[in-house]
């Protein structure tokens, strides 16, 4: 399919988040502090599992695979947008747009299943002990691992092509920081109704797809937890699942509101697009990290052999 053919758009201009220079300077410096904080510590989550052989267990082999999504996710949106803040010609290339929302999507589609496994493997791990390490062997794990990102690239590419069907002849401003479905839509000649529907469509049956069984799992470990006798037993599973359904409830209800409303480009829909795109590849790392005692003490641990080699 030749996009050129089909548009007089060669550009797309990024309204950003504000008009006032003196507050896109604020907001330069917030987004940059965010920025590196959420690479080194989606980063250093994944040097820490692969580097710890305490941490060589499932869970963590998911995690790890979280945390490199969190950070390209966080490089493909952060960095246009803090250029953006220092430039004058808020623009983006027609091609630049489209693959930007290729991999978003590819992105999230890709994340929203790995949270579906993180939450069967977790239920493994609670109502069937036993069987655990049989069940979540090296070989399903990383069978699991290729089929969300598999997964995530059919789910890219069914949007993306059909939102290359659209004509784009202008306007060509897109009122949010980044190219993402919704805004673009707006911005069709074309009918897109069909675009719209068909995407629609694939995104309630993704979600759907993957927030029944991660719903279930938890249910199912909520009564196991519930039915344990020992206190300390039942704070632990709660302690660890707890961390995992923050993450699961931000980064979908986020993600619902964001692509499930029109788009208007309003404050509010601003205020999701930030707590979705950038905000969230902040907190998952620092939520695990934090309320983990396993994360904290291969954190002493790595610490410990850089002073060793120091001295």
């Amino acid at each position: 399919m030749e996009v050129s053919n089909i548009t007089t758009v060669t550009a797309f201009v990024l309204l950003g988040l504000s008009t006032n220079p003196q507050f896109q300077v604020l907001l330069f410096v917030l987004f940059l502090v965010i920025y590196l904080l959420t690479l080194s510590g989606n980063l250093l989550m994944v040097v820490l599992i692969s580097t710890d052989s305490h941490l060589h267990t499932p869970m963590y082999f998911f995690l790890k695979h979280l945390s490199l999504l969190d950070a390209f996710y966080s490089s493909l949106i952060v960095p246009k947008l803090l250029e953006n803040l220092l430039s004058k010609w808020k623009t983006i290339s027609f091609i630049g747009c489209f693959i930007q929302i290729a991999l978003v999507l590819f992105t999230g589609a890709s994340e929203s299943c790995l949270l579906s496994v993180m939450a069967y493997d977790r239920f493994q791990a609670v109502c069937h002990p036993l069987m655990y390490v049989m069940v979540m062997n090296k070989r399903v794990c990383a069978g699991l691992v290729m089929a969300c990102w598999a997964l995530g690239i059919g789910a890219s590419l069914i949007n993306t092509l059909l939102l290359a069907q659209q004509q784009f002849c202008g306007p060509n401003v897109i009122h949010s920081f980044a190219c993402e479905l919704p805004p673009m839509l707006f911005l069709a000649c074309s009918d897109p109704y069909t675009s719209i529907t068909t995407i629609l469509a694939t995104m309630v049956i993704m979600g759907l797809s993957t927030l029944v069984p991660l719903l279930s799992s938890y249910s199912r470990i909520i009564v196991t937890a519930l039915r344990i006798n020992s206190a300390t037993g039942r704070s632990k599973i709660f302690s660890t699942c707890s961390s995992h359904l923050i993450v699961i409830t931000i980064f979908f209800g986020s993600g619902f509101i964001r692509y499930m409303t029109p788009a208007s480009g309003s404050v509010p829909e601003q205020v999701i697009s930030v707590q979705y795109s950038v905000v969230t590849p902040l907190l998952n790392p620092l939520i695990y990290s934090l309320k983990n005692k396993e994360v904290k003490a291969a954190l002493r641990r790595m610490l410990a052999r850089k002073s060793q080699l120091t001295f």
